[in-house]
């Protein structure tokens, strides 16, 4: 039983005990057909309320026990009622009602949470909480993978996307049209997109917006889909790149904010009071003792997951296999190349350069090293969105890149593969170099502005 289901059967045994204490009145007023008609009442709530509790914890609770002999003492008061007395009468109904009412209280509650990744590739952010959640007796977890559209240039939506199929075989999915959050009212709700409608690469539907979702549940918990590499308090330079993170719509509206170390979290409380005093926001928005209990710096699922997954457990593709392996078996060295939007969006054309560039130089190398190379999830998105002037030049070198056969192109939804499977990273700075530091392997971040060749 849920928590607001036992809410509402005790809201009902409420409901109950008032009609019990008007009744009393009546009938020492002698209006006996009113009473019968208020007992007929009480006795279809309680069948009623057994019937529910039958429905969600099967037959043979004290509780329905109870409201079965409830049941009895409201027909007998029924048929005394011109031989019996108002105080006896209320004495003898609330007697078997408060002992129903305690078996109530004594049903075991189960709570109802459901997570609502909306692109397979951020599920990490969320898998360690959900397995804790699935492993709890006293909870139901639900993973509810939600739609989401690209956005056109103009901030249109554009086409819709639904990654439901693309996550771990152990994780059981749900359809998102088939879980009605209105009706399941979960106990806790969580999410990685904190956008609403600020995203202007892609959009998950607007039902799903966190300032929708916090009507359905009491606890609305936003993770966020990243990890940064850490900055100190103090740091306001280092804090100055970041700090739009900060203040977004999934942090406006969550009732708890789970970051990535005890240093974020004081950077994300600083940093929000000063963006909600800038747009006009008071309260619980700048009250820094609220902020505090709202914001926990209770680390990242993403390194549970990146700590967990070992190279002998993955599951290897078999044209990857054929690039990594030489001919006498053993395995070249695996390059994780990691391209990034912020990279893309900050150098333009040249980004498009460097990454030409970079393929070259593996080439030349490829029978000793192999490159992984994993475009952002949202690469090709952002150029259709904000840089449609490179769109052709893109896709022609992605093109020839995967139809050369030499490298490894991995657009799947599992990053924590190429982070184990791989023995070094060359790329852009991204998320992606915080959880690569956690393997210890070594890390270099590319230069756009050097092109060798």
């Amino acid at each position: 039983m849920r928590k607001f289901q036992k809410q509402q059967i005790l809201d009902i045994i409420e409901s109950l005990h008032m009609l019990h204490r008007e009744s009393k009145e009546r009938l020492e007023k002698r209006e006996y057909q009113t009473v019968r008609t208020a007992l007929s009442d009480c006795q279809e709530a309680a069948i009623q309320m057994g019937e529910a509790i039958e429905q969600l914890e099967g037959t043979g609770t004290e509780a329905v026990t109870c409201l079965e002999q409830y049941c009895e003492r409201l027909y007998h008061a029924s048929v005394q009622l011109e031989q019996i007395a108002g105080q006896k009468f209320y004495k003898n109904l609330e007697e078997v009602l408060i002992k129903a009412e305690n078996a109530v209280r004594h049903l075991p509650v189960k709570k109802e949470v459901v997570f609502l990744p909306y692109k397979a590739s951020m599920w990490d952010s969320l898998e360690s909480v959900y397995l804790a959640a699935e492993e709890d007796e006293n909870c139901d977890a639900y993973v509810v993978p939600i739609p989401y559209y690209d956005k056109k240039p103009d901030g249109s939506l554009g086409e819709m996307h639904y990654e439901g199929g693309e996550y771990p075989a152990d994780i059981k999915i749900t359809d998102y049209r088939t879980y009605n959050l209105e009706e399941r009212r979960p106990d806790a709700i969580y999410i990685h997109n904190p956008y609403d409608s600020w995203n202007i690469v892609t959009s998950v539907p607007e039902r799903y917006f966190s300032s929708n979702l916090r009507k359905y549940t009491g606890m609305l918990v936003y993770i966020p889909y990243f990890v940064l590499n850490e900055i100190e308090p103090d740091d306001q330079t280092g804090i100055d790149g970041m700090k739009h993170f900060c203040f977004l719509p999934g942090i406006i509206y969550a009732d708890k904010v789970i970051v990535q170390s005890e240093k974020m979290r004081q950077i994300y409380i600083n940093e929000y009071r000063k963006a909600a005093r800038e747009n006009g926001l008071s309260g619980e928005h700048t009250d820094r003792k609220k902020l505090e209990e709202k914001i926990l710096g209770l680390g990242s699922p993403k390194f549970d997951r990146v700590h967990k997954t070992r190279r002998e457990d993955l599951d290897i593709p078999e044209e990857w296999r054929r690039i990594i392996e030489k001919p006498d078996g053993t395995w070249k060295k695996i390059i994780f190349y990691n391209t990034s939007v912020g990279a893309l969006i900050n150098n333009d054309g040249k980004m498009l350069a460097k990454m030409k560039s970079v393929f070259e130089i593996f080439k030349e190398q490829r029978d000793e090293v192999a490159l992984l190379w994993r475009p952002h999830p949202l690469f090709k998105t952002t150029i259709e969105s904000m840089r449609p002037n490179l769109r052709e030049e893109y896709q022609e070198m992605e093109a020839r890149y995967r139809d050369e056969g030499w490298g490894i192109y991995d657009d799947s939804a599992d990053v924590d593969r190429a982070v184990a499977l791989s023995d070094a990273y060359y790329g852009d700075r991204s998320s992606v170099v915080r959880l690569y530091q956690e393997t210890g392997k070594p890390v270099m971040i590319q230069n756009v502005e050097v092109i060798n060749g």
